[in-house]
């Protein structure tokens, strides 16, 4: 099915965005829910900030460190195929 997008212009969109500001309601969130959101969300300490760093830089090492293998297997590979093709022809 095809959706036909109808436009708007700019003050027919700022009519409605307004209209939409006077009529919804701000609604505050029960005070249970706010404290359970706060024990589930944890901000680290100092510490384990930097021992995430030190992780980070650790898999970009070993990241690094595979990619240059690749590259090398496919260099290698490059070679052999424009060694072994030459021969035939």
């Amino acid at each position: 099915m095809a959706r036909s997008r109808t436009t708007l212009s700019d003050e027919q969109r700022y009519a409605l965005e307004a209209h939409l500001a006077g009529t919804l309601k701000r609604v505050t969130p029960p005070l249970e829910v706010v404290s359970r959101l706060r024990e589930r969300i944890h901000f680290p300490q100092s510490g384990e900030i930097v021992s995430r760093f030190r992780d980070w830089r650790r898999m970009f090492l070993v990241l690094g460190g595979v990619m240059s293998g690749l590259v090398v297997l496919i260099t290698i590979g490059r070679a052999l195929y424009y060694l072994v093709g030459r021969k035939q022809v």
